[in-house]
């Protein structure tokens, strides 16, 4: 129960790493505000652990927007008195598009998503948090945010953004109490893929080919990952801030 008398908020949650992040929180404790854009997954979530006795409230919100993150927080601040964890889960990817094909429309989607969107729950967190002396961040940023040939431009760059984000915080908030780091994983079994999208067809040749001739064949449960997550959310940790841990069977490594 390493997380029991804490708040966590979750965004992301309605599938994949967010998920069973969600469910690791509930079961060790925690009171959990569930945040998802796509809200019938997020409400069947929130139903089922409710019906096992969790402590967790639904809050459907595109991370995006600023009013919906000021919400987001409202529903944990009002509903459980409290925030301790965030952890800023959402993300979509690029198709694998290399840079001079990237649409604005692209760019905007990816970069608002995967790093406006932590910014925008890192700007308002952190005040909820010095109010009560502290609490965590871990940001979930990707492979991606270690090497150039993980993924397409946007995704790539929101990432590399991400860990900037993180060390930032890191370094102006740890001596008030407020701990901040990142996870990289590698191959997951998740549903993001490429948004239902049709790929960029040379890009995901480049990517793929350097895949294979780098990363393990090791595809890593959306349980793994979030296992990290909360190891980094929680005071065992509480000695790690500014940390970028790559969990992704060695292929930072290679």
């Amino acid at each position: 129960m390493r997380f029991e008398q804490q708040v966590a908020v979750v965004t992301g949650a309605a599938s994949g790493i967010g998920r069973a992040l969600v469910q690791r929180f509930v079961e060790e404790g925690a009171a959990v505000v569930a945040v998802d854009v796509v809200e019938p997954p997020l409400q069947a979530l929130v139903a089922e652990l409710q019906g096992q006795g969790a402590r967790i409230t639904a809050c459907t919100a595109n991370v995006a927007l600023d009013a919906d993150v000021e919400r987001m927080l409202a529903t944990a601040t009002s509903t459980y008195g409290r925030l301790d964890i965030l952890c800023n889960n959402a993300g979509v990817m690029d198709m694998m598009t290399p840079v001079a094909d990237v649409s604005l429309e692209l760019w905007d989607r990816v970069l608002s998503i995967n790093l406006h969107g932590p910014f925008l729950a890192c700007r308002r967190a952190i005040p909820l948090m010095l109010e009560r002396g502290g609490g965590s961040i871990v940001n979930t940023a990707s492979e991606a945010a270690l090497r150039g040939g993980a993924a397409g431009t946007p995704y790539t760059v929101s990432k590399h953004g991400l860990l900037g984000l993180t060390k930032s915080i890191a370094f102006f908030y740890g001596e008030r109490g407020i701990r901040c780091n990142a996870v990289c994983p590698g191959g997951v079994a998740t549903n993001i893929g490429l948004g239902g999208a049709t790929p960029h067809q040379e890009g995901l040749a480049r990517v793929m080919a350097v895949m294979q001739a780098t990363a393990s064949s090791h595809v890593a449960t959306p349980d793994e990952i979030a296992a990290a997550i909360a190891f980094l959310a929680s005071k065992e940790a509480g000695n790690i801030n500014g940390a970028i841990l790559a969990v992704d069977h060695g292929w930072s490594a290679a």
